[in-house]
């Protein structure tokens, strides 16, 4: 009897794009050989076809997929960044002795899931980096930023060290008085004296920075400093950067032993000009080694060969880590800190990031765009989140415009948003990382490292309220919670009592405890991927992203951000959203605990903050007298560095280049004035 080929089958295997075998239908004919029918031939046809049409992005997650499956089941998972091989352990034990994955696994493998996932979410560290832009979370090292700014430049580095102690990593994050933040020297005028070293530590000079950060190794790679200042962002970034070069000349005079001679020629410059040595005030902390403070008064210049400190100089710029926020589109749309015309600062902000393309500074971020400003000035996280990124982009578009390489200075942007408690808060890194990546590869075609989005989370101030202040810290937590879970790349987390008064030693302890608890203790935030699988954030992420898109084409009617700003539409939008806020707060429908709703009945709404903390008389004399003397140290040297700073502003020549050689001997003030007068000062569209 004959046998049907459609009757009568045996397995062959097939490899399909995934790497799964497909079975075929075959049958064995009288001679022995395997045939097939004339359907499974045109279906082996078919497939082939569709294969060789897949988009080899589609052909390649297919095929890599159950490989991808397998090294997060492994016991160890490697991977490398910048050239360095890193190998890192797949699971926690807990306590019940369980298995606990680092990186939760999909379970689905179906093709078009597979494809819609990878291409939407991915594993962490893979485009669009929606879920993170490194495979594992760094070890050694927790995302806690360590935020301070009060008085002289002392009192704040007693409290980094203070804030620092027992982590093994100081990540610095500084916040300076209105005084600095509006580019002036401190001084006795009443609209000045007041505001010198409150809600912010004073800096007016490059001495003011070398005390501000002694006592930390700015080029060691588990120190990184982050600044809040924007319109006169180029000149602190210049103190910062002269301090880390003289703190490593420091170190190359103590490797070699030249500090009797060194220190000879300090006093004996010091005997000449008849003025006292400057010196740090006050005891040092006791984690504070002294460094930094070796060379007050001079540079490393003054004392070593020009070959040796510009070795050295090249050196520390191409390892010194950290961030200046330096953003003045979120000033003018929001927080208002301008001191330059807008055209100017831009050109500024430029000739920061060619000077750090020319002298290979990578570990440092030349700007941080802020959506956190924006938050609290009112806007909700949809504006915030447009708004940042539409800044961002701006930025971007200069940047090329001045003819630099998009791979060249992408890598140095990095972002700072605002954590409330909306829903929306939830993906904001997620909708974030996703926008700019397809952004950065579909239009730039920049490359991987430029296509990551690196960003800073605050908890919400504006949360904050000063009625029932002890539950500050649970609104805290659950916005930590969420940019934990987002996985943020850095964090700070506000004191309960910064409602009222500058955080104290007690509420600022608490408040790092809250993200170091999540950190250490929470068993699911062992996990790094916690929010990938969720209906609803997958959602959120759509809604949201869809909604920043439809943000971003007003903009574009208005003639870009730029445009929009000069009908001053950010800044409208920010402040009925902020209207709207208030209205429900005031009205109850936004319920807040303990403001407006389950009220306290036997003891005062308010309460009085243990303790309020102000700089002191001593303190704002001290910064006077400091000031007076570096400018009596350096009069006959300054007013040349001034004016050669002046040419080179209209020489269109590279102004932060001849910055860092104004920062050693003028005064923030002196080089704000000098500046007006070639870029112009700022002034609010009406």
């Amino acid at each position: 009897m004959k046998t049907s080929s459609t009757t009568t089958s045996a397995n062959a295997s097939k490899t399909a794009p995934n790497g799964h075998s497909t079975n075929e239908k075959s049958a064995n004919g009288s001679n022995g050989h395997t045939y097939k029918s004339a359907a499974v031939l045109e279906l082996e046809a078919l497939y082939e076809k569709c294969k060789q049409q897949l988009h080899h992005e589609t052909a390649h997650i297919l095929a890599t997929w159950q490989t991808k499956k397998e090294n997060y089941r492994t016991p160890h998972y490697t991977y490398s960044v910048r050239g360095k091989e890193i190998k890192v352990e797949n699971f926690t034990e807990s306590l019940s002795h369980q298995q606990i994955p680092k990186i939760g696994v999909p379970q689905f493998d179906d093709y078009g899931e597979v494809v819609r996932w990878s291409m939407t979410e991915n594993f962490p560290g893979e485009f669009p980096y929606t879920a993170g832009i490194y495979p594992f979370k760094r070890e050694g090292e927790d995302p806690t930023r360590m935020f301070a700014g009060e008085g002289a430049p002392e009192r704040t580095n007693k409290r980094f060290h203070y804030l620092s102690a027992g982590m093994p990593a100081a990540r610095l994050s500084t916040a300076f008085d209105s005084v600095t933040l509006y580019g002036e020297d401190p001084d006795e005028r009443p609209d000045i004296y007041g505001k010198i070293g409150n809600s912010g530590v004073s800096i007016a000079t490059l001495d003011d920075a070398k005390k501000l950060y002694s006592g930390f190794d700015l080029c060691k790679p588990s120190t990184s400093v982050s600044m809040t200042i924007n319109g006169p962002a180029p000149m602190l970034l210049a103190f910062f950067m002269n301090a880390a070069i003289d703190q490593q000349c420091e170190k190359y005079i103590r490797e070699n032993g030249l500090e009797a001679e060194v220190k000879a020629k300090i006093a004996a410059k010091y005997a000449e000009q008849g003025v006292a040595t400057p010196c740090y005030v006050g005891e040092l902390p006791e984690s504070n080694d002294g460094l930094g403070l070796m060379l007050l008064g001079v540079t490393g210049a003054d004392v070593l060969p020009s070959d040796i400190y510009d070795t050295i100089k090249a050196d520390t710029l191409k390892q010194v880590r950290g961030t200046v926020q330096a953003d003045i589109l979120k000033e003018d749309q929001a927080q208002n800190t301008c001191i330059f015309s807008t055209e100017f600062a831009l050109r500024m902000m430029g000739d920061i990031q060619q000077y750090f393309i020319d002298e290979k500074v990578r570990n440092f971020y030349s700007v941080s765009i802020s959506g956190y400003h924006i938050a609290e000035a009112g806007a909700n996280p949809i504006s915030q989140l447009a708004f940042t990124l539409s800044n961002g982009f701006t930025f971007v578009e200069y940047y090329l415009s001045r003819g630099m390489k998009i791979d060249d200075f992408a890598p140095n942007l990095s972002f700072f948003f605002s954590n409330g408690i909306d829903p929306e808060y939830s993906v904001i890194g997620r909708v974030a990382r996703r926008i700019w990546a397809k952004a950065m590869k579909n239009k730039y075609g920049a490359n991987e490292r430029s296509q990551m989005l690196k960003y800073h989370i605050q908890t919400s101030g504006r949360s904050l309220h000063a009625q029932e202040i002890d539950f500050n810290d649970i609104r805290t937590t659950l916005q930590a919670l969420y940019a934990i879970y987002d996985n943020c790349n850095s964090l700070h987390t506000n004191a309960y009592d910064e409602a009222i008064t500058t955080p104290t030693e007690e509420s600022v302890r608490r408040a790092v405890a809250i993200q170091l608890i999540i950190n250490r203790e929470l068993g699911l935030a062992k996990n790094e991927n916690p929010l990938q699988g969720s209906f609803i954030i997958e959602e959120l992420t759509d809604l949201v992203e869809e909604a920043v898109m439809t943000e971003f084409r007003r903009i574009a009617e208005r003639g870009g951000v730029l445009g929009a700003m000069e009908t001053m539409y950010q800044r409208n939008k920010i402040q009925e959203e902020s209207m709207h806020y208030e209205m429900l707060k005031h009205t109850g429908e936004l319920p807040i605990i303990g403001v407006n709703t389950y009220l306290p009945k036997d003891k005062p709404a308010y309460t009085a903050p243990k303790e309020v903390i102000r700089a002191t008389e001593e303190e704002k004399r001290a910064q006077i007298a400091s000031l007076r003397a570096f400018q009596a140290r350096n009069n006959t040297v300054s007013g040349a560095a001034l004016k050669r700073l002046q040419m080179a502003a209209i020489n269109n020549q590279n102004i932060f280049a001849e910055l860092m050689e104004a920062a050693k001997v003028c005064s923030l003030g002196q080089i704000s004035g000098a500046l007006y007068e070639v870029g112009g000062q700022y002034r609010r569209n009406m």
